[in-house]
C-alpha cells in the first residue's frame, strides 16, 4: 500500500497520518488537513489537504465522504461521493466506491474497486486539470462473454 522508497514517483511515500475521524464520527462541513488523515468516520462536505503540502488522505473501508476531495494523496478503501483530485498519487482498494470523477496524475486501482464517472489523467508537469474536450465514450459488455 505504501511505498518505502523515498524519491520514486511511483506509489505513496509514507506520511504521518496525524488526525483519525473515528468511525462514529460525523462531521458536516468542509475540512481542511495537514499532513495525513485517516477517515474511517463520515465527513459531509468537501475535504481539501492543504495546499502546497504533500498531503496523504486514507478512507478506510468503513470511511464516508460526501462532498469533493483535493489532496496530493489519497487512498480510498470506502465511499466517496462527489469529485476526487489528486496531484500525485491515486490508489482505490478492492471495496472502493466513487461516485464521482477522478482526477489524477498516477493512479492504482485494484479488482473489486468501482467507479461511477470519468477517469481523466491530469498534466504531470503542473499538475493542473486540463480542458479538453471530451473524449469519445466506451462501453464494454463483459456479461456476454
Amino acid at each position: 500500500m505504501f511505498s518505502s522508497k523515498k524519491g520514486t514517483s511511483n506509489g505513496v511515500k509514507m506520511a504521518k497520518l496525524a488526525t483519525l475521524v473515528a468511525h462514529n464520527v460525523h462531521i458536516s462541513g468542509d475540512l481542511e488537513f495537514s499532513e495525513g488523515l485517516r477517515m474511517d468516520g463520515q465527513v459531509t462536505g468537501n475535504v481539501t489537504g492543504r495546499p502546497g503540502e504533500e498531503t496523504l488522505l486514507v478512507v478506510s473501508d468503513q470511511g464516508a465522504i460526501r462532498g469533493n476531495v483535493n489532496a496530493y494523496n489519497v487512498i480510498i478503501n470506502g465511499c466517496v461521493t462527489g469529485d476526487v483530485t489528486v496531484a500525485h498519487f491515486v490508489e482505490l482498494q478492492s471495496n472502493a466506491r466513487v461516485l464521482g470523477n477522478i482526477f489524477y496524475q498516477q493512479l492504482r486501482m485494484d479488482i473489486g474497486a468501482t467507479v461511477e464517472g470519468k477517469l481523466t489523467r491530469i498534466d504531470t508537469q503542473s499538475a493542473h486539470i486540463p480542458t479538453l474536450p471530451a473524449p469519445p465514450e466506451y462501453s464494454i459488455d463483459l456479461a456476454s462473454n
